[in-house]
């Protein structure tokens, strides 16, 4: 993608996980999607973490989208553990789903079948739920970079090539 491409985006990352909230893990997660994301040209506008839960992460997600136009990138959550609880957290804020997504993101890797992650829109803002571990996490967002900005663009009304 060239820079033109992602020009004038915007992101924000939503790390779910009760470790980084109790302050016994590190958010590599978090910090390796805001590198990935910087370097692909969005501007990463906030940052946060929530703990594990369907109505914490429906909460900072409502939060962090209504009213914005841009990229929200969650992680962790997505797998089969008892708090991972982050699909359904997001699908009770989106809008629409957005299933090419998801299923794209999956099909990075053989564990991606374990994935329960959603994609979505909520009003102008993308939301992607993405697994808790960094490679992971850069992974399947790797998956659909390419598609974002138009996605975002026609998100937000903008004209496009098509």
């Amino acid at each position: 993608m060239s820079d033109r491409d992602s020009a004038g985006l915007a992101a924000k990352v939503l790390t779910v996980s009760d470790g980084v909230i109790a302050g016994t893990r590190e958010d590599r997660s978090g910090e390796a999607l805001e590198a990935l994301l910087a370097g692909a040209g969005y501007e990463v506008v906030e940052r946060r973490a929530v703990a594990d839960g369907t109505e914490s992460v429906a909460g900072a997600l409502r939060d962090m989208a209504d009213g914005f136009a841009g990229l929200v990138v969650t992680t962790g959550g997505t797998g089969f553990g008892p708090r991972d609880l982050t699909p359904e957290g997001t699908r009770q804020v989106v809008e629409r789903i957005a299933p090419g997504l998801a299923e794209a993101m999956r099909l990075v890797s053989p564990l991606g079948r374990l994935s329960r992650a959603v994609a979505g829109t909520r009003g102008s803002a993308l939301i992607l739920n993405t697994p808790g571990s960094p490679r992971g996490a850069v992974e399947c967002t790797e998956a659909v970079l390419d598609v974002l900005p138009h996605a975002l663009r026609l998100l937000s009304d903008e004209p496009t090539a098509h």
